[in-house]
Parts: C-alpha cells; structure tokens; sequence
C-alpha cells in the first residue's frame, strides 16, 4: 500500500504504511475480528457461509448493529487480530474444510489490496465461492480489482438521497458512489448464474428499509434499476433494522419499520423487475447480530428470510 490512501471513496489520504489509521480505523495490517459459521445470510449462498468480520469500515452508519467492529476506536471496540497471507490462507482453508458453503468477506474494503493478494494463489484450488460482502461505498477501481478473485457480491445499496447519505452516514456522494460500483460490479462478474438453486456468480444487492426512509428507499431501488437493469441482480429487500443500535439523538431511528413502509417499497422493488428476497417483521431482531467478543461459533435461531420472489427459471 502507498503512502496518502486512497483504498475507498473517502480519499482520506493517511499514511497507513507510516502508521496512521485511516477514517475507516485501519493502519497498516490487515485485522480480522471474528471468523465464524454463519447461517443468516441470503439463502442462495447456501449455508453456513464462511464469515470473515473484517475490523474497520469506510462508513460512519448511526445506526451500525456491527459497531463494535467498524468503529475500532470507540470503547468496546473489538481490535482484531492481525491477519498476514498465510494466516489468511489456513483460515480460509479452514472454513472451506469444515463445511462453510462459501468464503464470506464482511466489510473488506478497507483492507482490500491485502486481501486480494492473499486470495491470488488460493482462489484456484478453493472448493467454494469468494464473497465480497461490502458496504456499497467501493471505488470502481477495487472492484474491477475483484475480476477472477470473488465470485459473488453481497452489496448494499443504502441510500437514494445525497441528503440521507450524509444525515446517516457522513457521506453525501454515496448514492453516486454506489451506482457506479454497482455498475462495475455487474461489468466485473455477470448477470446471476445458478446451480440447484445456489447463486454461484453475480451480485445480491441489499436494501436496508430504514424507519421514515420509504421515499428514500424508493429512490435508491430506482438509481440501481437505472443503473444496471433490475434483472441482472438479485435483490434481498430487507426489514430487519432494529432501534437498538441507534443514537438517542436520532429520534426517527428510534422505532421499527413500518408494515406499510416496508409493502410500499416490496411493491416498487417488483414493479421495477427486481427478484429475490424479503423478511417478515420477524427478522427485526438485535439476536441476529453476532458477537464479536465471543470465539464460539454462533447459528441463527430461526430463519427469517422468505423469498418474495422466487422463480429461478
């Protein structure tokens, strides 16, 4: 990595080899906090993913169920171990040998140039699809970085309005930001190819409904159907957000979603072509979060994710 980083959208230009950390809070070594089985993912990955919990994150989410995690800094924040290329190989190797149905990257980016580099001379001999599950907040460059290393991404595509993005995350160029890397994501693995019911390659792209935020959900649906065709993604339109990791400051966070607001937007994500996934108001629950500071392997307790659409053919 060069001196003045320039790994994610923020450009926040830190001199990670010299020891500074980055707005993300990652310095120079890759860190991982939590290596786990992972049953709640989307059912199309199979089960259990591989979860690799990457420490750091390029977003500043109020609402972070994973907050621990992402923002290292904060007290209670779970540093991680670090991880070079050959740890990273034997962990892998690990998962894949002890049944995880794919490799799960969770919020990579930050660490993505290391990554890569240690996925290079394993990808080839490694049983079980690489997936990169991010944020959304990707530099196009990384992603086309990604081409014949990841198999899969699990992207998010938050927010529709510069206005939200900024509000919630401190990044008012997000929506453009993730369009692009949508885009180049669709360019770098393909529309969804399948197998007995299992995505092998292509991109999930999650939406998280966030309380009072239909007009913006609606909004970002319709940047990522312009942005590559509704039909070349599958979409996990998702309800579980939980007001338990949400400052009290930010009052509208401070409650569930909505039936109505969660029908309104299903229904626009089906008029625009979108298939996939969905969650009943089951889903919106702080058990499924995982914990970080606990090296056990955690399974979910129930499955909560039905398919809203879900004709494969």
């Amino acid at each position: 990595m060069s001196s003045g980083c320039t790994q994610c959208p923020r450009r926040c230009g830190a001199d990670r080899d010299g020891g500074a950390v980055g707005l993300c809070g990652a310095g120079r070594d890759m860190r991982v906090a939590r290596v786990m089985l992972h049953e709640w993912e989307e059912p199309c990955l199979g089960t259990p993913s591989g979860a690799v919990f990457f420490v750091g994150c390029p977003l500043r989410c109020v609402y972070c169920q994973n907050r621990p995690v992402s923002r290292p800094w904060e007290p209670g924040g779970v540093p991680g171990e670090v991880w070079d290329g050959g740890r990273f190989e034997e962990e892998i190797t690990h998962l894949a040998q002890i049944g995880a149905a794919n490799v799960d990257l969770v919020s990579p980016t930050q660490y993505a140039g290391q990554i890569l580099e240690a996925l290079a001379p394993i990808k080839d001999w490694l049983p079980v699809p690489v997936v990169w599950n991010t944020g959304g907040y990707e530099t196009v460059e990384t992603v086309r970085a990604c081409r014949g290393l990841v198999d899969i991404f699990l992207t998010d595509f938050k927010y529709g309005t510069a206005e939200t993005a900024a509000l919630y995350s401190g990044a008012p160029d997000y929506p453009a930001v993730a369009a692009r890397a949508l885009a180049a994501m669709v360019e770098t693995v393909g529309p969804p190819v399948w197998e007995d019911e299992r995505l092998k390659r292509g991109v999930i792209l999650r939406h998280l409904i966030l309380p009072g935020g239909r007009k913006d959900s609606l909004e970002a649906l319709r940047l990522a159907a312009d942005a590559v065709g509704a039909e070349n993604v599958v979409l996990s339109l998702m309800r579980q957000y939980t007001p338990d990791f949400a400052p009290a400051a930010y009052a509208r966070l401070r409650r569930r979603v909505t039936t109505f607001e969660y029908e309104t937007v299903r229904k626009e994500a089906l008029r625009l072509g979108f298939s996939g996934y969905g969650q009943d108001a089951a889903a919106a629950s702080c058990a499924y979060t995982p914990d970080f500071r606990s090296s056990a392997v955690q399974l979910s307790p129930a499955d909560a994710e039905p398919s809203f659409k879900g004709d494969r053919s």
